[in-house]
């Protein structure tokens, strides 16, 4: 046996992935060996995120042991007052998130720092939402949010309320590294609590939560709620309670949650996989949705920062909207109701430009930001202003932000807010499908899509041919501006040059003639090319949206072809 795998076994605190682990040991599985011992789960901006097992690479105890000893040591390192203004903990329903929370509190109050832990499994928003409310230094979520149900993961928010950023990550991991070498300190629960150093957070603070979003004032319009029926999942995961709480809070009376898929069950039976954009995961919820005739059939992901939706058309189906979709209705929605000095909106470079024209129509501030909710909300805090408060933010990837109770993606508030926005149509006769086709009358009809290029591993990196030489045009159109956001420039067809002012990324977006967009991003982990793809058809007075719809398809389908044609040739 080697050093590595009996020094872990020697600190695994967990019988469960020790015998794991001897079991690998005596069947000789070297392969599965060296994957769990040939490295170790990188702690990120994201936190940490991995498959729950015996060994480094995986999610277990002693991961999350030592991952807290780093939180902890570089909190009180860089955290004025850290040990006293604390840090908030809390799971999602996943068969290890409870055990992992406690060692979190346990490691963290060892070193003095006291821990606002959840009496039971919490909703990410719902944790996000204390590091303000309680002012502590940091948050921890214990979870995998919509990831199989083989996944854990760890996810931390700093002091101000957002995700972690750099260099929080990185001088998290250096502790994190030099407490994989040393012994680590642990306090039990109970003994934490005599000391002061643990404080309970019982239904006092779930309620306080509840409260916050109730009197939000951008979820205070009341019209007419109980004239529509919605149809609720939270797929298997921790959302049910307070989703439906807020929504009768907020006068609807008609809300029928799949029973099916109510409680928290880390296996999630019921579908292949927790994400309510893969196929077949909102299915039952659009069964709910037709046997009580609902307008909308509603989604949260397992940890409920994210809010899906299907809306009903005229024939009865119901069709998923995107989420950039879903951005727009909001982005018009918001700042429509919001006070005049609340009006700084923003999405994601890979997300809808469409909310950039909406925000410039309606005189407000627009930004954009790398992708990652956690930049999202940290440029905010950076660029609002007296004249400009935040109002809303949104990524594709179904994470949208209404106001800054919570600097997250929350899909809680969100479900409320869209349902909300649903009854308002409602009650001037009109529907949601009715206010898309408003919208892209006077901007235009956006469709964007997503896909993927697998790629020559043993090619030079695909950025750096492109950057060596730019096409000029894609698809027959002609590109009227690059961004390289690796070398930060913006560099116009006429040889003009501008700084972009954001960090720097492996990213890169052609701007071509008519408002079509494509957007190529490397892979950082497999020979891969992600693409982004935008198009802009302009809705003429005798245009249905059927026909504009058809012909933006036809558009997209031409762009995807060529442009995947010119990258494999």
């Amino acid at each position: 046996m080697n050093s590595d795998i009996a020094r872990w076994l020697k600190r695994d605190p967990d019988l469960k992935t020790r015998n794991e682990l001897e079991q690998l040991i005596e069947d000789n599985n070297q392969a599965e060996l060296a994957d769990r011992f040939n490295g170790r789960l990188e702690f990120g901006t994201a936190g940490l995120r991995g498959v729950v097992g015996a060994g480094p690479n995986r999610m277990n105890r002693l991961v999350i042991q030592e991952t807290a000893t780093g939180l902890g040591q570089y909190l009180l390192r860089t955290v004025p007052d850290a040990a006293s203004k604390g840090v908030v903990i809390g799971y999602d329903g996943r068969p290890d998130s409870q055990q992992f929370a406690h060692d979190t509190a346990s490691v963290l109050t060892a070193q003095g720092i006291k821990v606002y832990l959840t009496v039971k499994v919490a909703p990410t928003p719902v944790v996000a939402f204390g590091v303000k409310h309680l002012n502590t230094a940091a948050a921890v979520v214990v979870t995998a949010s919509h990831n199989p149900p083989e996944y854990n993961g760890f996810k931390v928010y700093w002091g101000n309320g957002a995700q972690i950023i750099p260099p929080q990550d990185s001088g998290i991991a250096e502790e994190i590294d030099k407490a994989t070498k040393h012994e680590l300190p642990q306090l039990s629960l109970e003994a934490a609590a005599e000391k002061g150093l643990l404080v309970w957070l019982d239904d006092e603070y779930y309620q306080a939560y509840r409260q916050t979003m109730n009197s939000n004032p951008l979820l205070t319009n009341h019209t007419e709620p109980q004239a529509i029926k919605v149809a609720y999942t939270a797929m298997h995961g921790v959302g049910a309670e307070m989703a439906e709480t807020l929504l009768a809070d907020a006068g609807f009376t008609h809300v029928h949650s799949v029973a099916a898929q109510r409680e928290p069950d880390g296996a999630f039976p019921t579908v292949k996989f927790p994400n309510p954009e893969e196929a077949g995961a909102m299915d039952l919820v659009i069964a709910e949705a037709k046997k009580h005739d609902a307008v909308l059939a509603c989604a949260n992901d397992p940890d409920a920062d994210r809010f899906a939706v299907a809306v009903r058309r005229e024939d009865g189906e119901y069709q998923m909207l995107t989420g950039d979709q879903v951005g727009t209705l909001f982005g018009y929605y918001l700042l429509s109701h919001a006070p005049a000095n609340q009006n700084l909106v923003g999405n994601t470079i890979v997300s809808s430009s469409l909310l950039g024209k909406i925000a410039a129509t309606l005189g407000a501030r627009y930004y954009q930001t790398l992708t990652g909710f956690k930049w999202l909300t940290n440029v905010a805090m950076a660029q609002q202003t007296e004249s400009h408060q935040f109002l809303f933010a949104y990524e594709e990837a179904l994470g949208y932000t209404v106001g800054s109770k919570v600097w997250d993606k929350d899909g809680l508030s969100a479900l409320v807010a869209f349902a909300q926005l649903t009854a308002e149509l409602h009650a001037k006769g009109q529907t949601i499908w009715d206010q898309l086709e408003s919208i892209y009358r006077e901007h235009g009809l956006y469709v964007n899509a997503q896909r993927s290029i697998a790629l020559d591993p043993t090619a030079a990196p695909i950025g750096d041919t492109l950057r060596a030489t730019p096409p000029t045009e894609i698809a027959g159109l002609p590109i009227v501006c690059t961004e390289d956001y690796k070398q930060s420039l913006r560099i116009f067809s006429d040889g003009t040059v501008e700084a972009i002012e954001l960090p720097v990324s492996d990213v890169l977006i052609y701007h071509l003639q008519g408002g079509a967009r494509v957007i190529v991003r490397p892979s950082g982990t497999e020979p891969k090319l992600k693409c982004y793809y935008e198009v802009v058809e302009p809705m003429l007075h005798e245009d249905t949206m059927v026909h504009a719809q058809q012909r933006a398809q036809e558009a997209m389908e031409q762009l995807i072809d060529k442009h995947q044609q010119s990258i494999s040739n």
